[in-house]
């Protein structure tokens, strides 16, 4: 028995022509990413060929310039200013060294002074250090130290012997001595008239 298509003839056709619209389409593609990577490898040439001119312009530039040399005037100058810089360094810790933190010796001198005893008068005496500093010296500590001075009243010679044990134990302060004590009367009222005098410990013992 003979066979006899019954689809139309046009869906035949459609179905021959389908394979020829795909491998036209695969081979457009292929044929643009074929272009796209030339297109990258020619711009990637381009870029390290225009790199590759920089830095021998560069070299070129850097071969024909003339070493920097420095002349002995300047470098005595430099070395001067150097030493200069190192002793100002030396006098401020020098200094620092020496400094007294009268706000911290205060605080602890009115912590422990007792309620009847006052004050008239309180100086110090800070004495000045004559050696210069250079860079070759170490820096010393004052010959002599720092020298507090108090003057007050009280109502006995027991408060003065208090105060001058209490002064005593202040980490600030060393040999701690009474220099006068005196008694008269004030408003009909005995009392004693004292100066003590102490020195500024130095160091880490007044910490």
């Amino acid at each position: 028995m003979r066979a006899v298509n019954l689809l139309p003839r046009q869906q035949v056709v459609q179905k021959r022509e389908r394979p020829n619209t795909v491998v036209l389409v695969a081979a457009i593609g292929g044929a643009a990413v074929l272009l796209a990577l030339v297109a990258g490898t020619l711009l990637a040439s381009r870029s390290v060929s225009r790199e590759q001119q920089a830095l021998s312009s560069a070299r070129a530039v850097l071969a024909v310039t003339p070493a920097h040399h420095v002349s002995a005037s300047t470098q005595a100058f430099r070395q001067q200013v150097l030493t200069q810089r190192e002793q100002r360094s030396l006098a401020l810790a020098s200094a620092l060294s020496k400094r007294v933190a009268w706000d911290r010796v205060l605080r602890r001198f009115a912590l422990v002074l007792p309620s009847d005893v006052w004050l008239t008068g309180l100086t110090a005496t800070v004495p000045l250090d004559p050696t210069p500093v250079t860079p070759t010296t170490a820096s010393a500590l004052p010959a002599t130290a720092t020298e507090v001075n108090f003057q007050g009243y009280t109502y006995s010679q027991e408060s003065v012997a208090r105060l001058l044990e209490r002064l005593s134990v202040v980490p600030d302060f060393e040999d701690v001595q009474l220099q006068t004590s005196t008694t008269s009367q004030v408003a009909g009222q005995n009392v004693v008239s004292f100066t003590i005098v102490a020195n500024i410990r130095q160091g880490k013992g007044a910490s």
